[in-house]
């Protein structure tokens, strides 16, 4: 891991000068006239929403959005349930352990979570959110569902997993709605999950 002289994490939505990556993955496409990424933020941001950036020599590298499950855009329900809605680090910033220390960070700043959750994905075609990764960073697999694309990949399963990692001995268990789960995400464009607004029916996944 680099010296904290080279590498260090800003909270966006505490300090200024980073308010355009509220609205975009560092991955993807601006979310800016995403009128539903507005909407979420408006109304996660005064209830616990934050997102950090991982900078290292200068470079904006990595980022982790997280917020308690009450206003997390993933069906995670708990008590004192922290979920990490996203987290990513560029391919060029691989082999410093970037994303653990994304991990550390956030479970260091939510000392009241009993429990931190989130996704991982088997067999979709995104390189994002894989469940190895999540394993990776700590996270292990409560229960899934397989589902398929409504609109892609036609007659492809891949499998939604709830990822959890404790926090407390006697954490309970998160648990999830996978109805709601099939609607999939409307508030980040970038996301393997996304329900673009062109979209109509309501949901966009269905059951295996």
């Amino acid at each position: 891991m680099e010296s904290a002289s080279q590498t260090r994490i800003v909270d966006i939505t505490e300090e200024g000068g980073y308010e355009r990556y509220l609205h975009r993955c560092l991955a993807g496409p601006p979310s800016r006239g995403n009128k539903r990424r507005i909407e979420y933020l408006s109304g996660a941001i005064p209830n616990g929403f934050h997102k950090k950036l991982v900078i290292f020599d200068e470079d904006i590298v990595g980022q982790i959005e997280y917020s308690p499950s009450e206003v997390s855009y993933y069906p995670i329900h708990g008590d004192d349930v922290l979920v990490m809605n996203c987290i990513w680090v560029l391919r060029r910033a691989k082999g410093h352990d970037f994303g653990k220390l994304l991990i550390a960070n956030m479970t260091k700043s939510e000392r009241a979570a009993s429990c931190f959750a989130t996704i991982g994905l088997e067999n979709h075609w995104s390189p994002w959110f894989r469940k190895w990764q999540m394993e990776k960073l700590g996270f292990r697999s409560l229960e899934s569902v397989n589902v398929e694309h409504r609109t892609k990949c036609e007659g492809r399963t891949f499998s939604i997993h709830l990822m959890w990692m404790p926090a407390a001995e006697n954490a309970n268990l998160p648990t999830w709605d996978q109805r709601k789960l099939l609607e999939g995400i409307t508030s980040c464009i970038a996301h393997p999950l996304y329900h673009p607004q062109s979209y109509k029916p309501r949901e966009i996944f269905e059951k295996c």
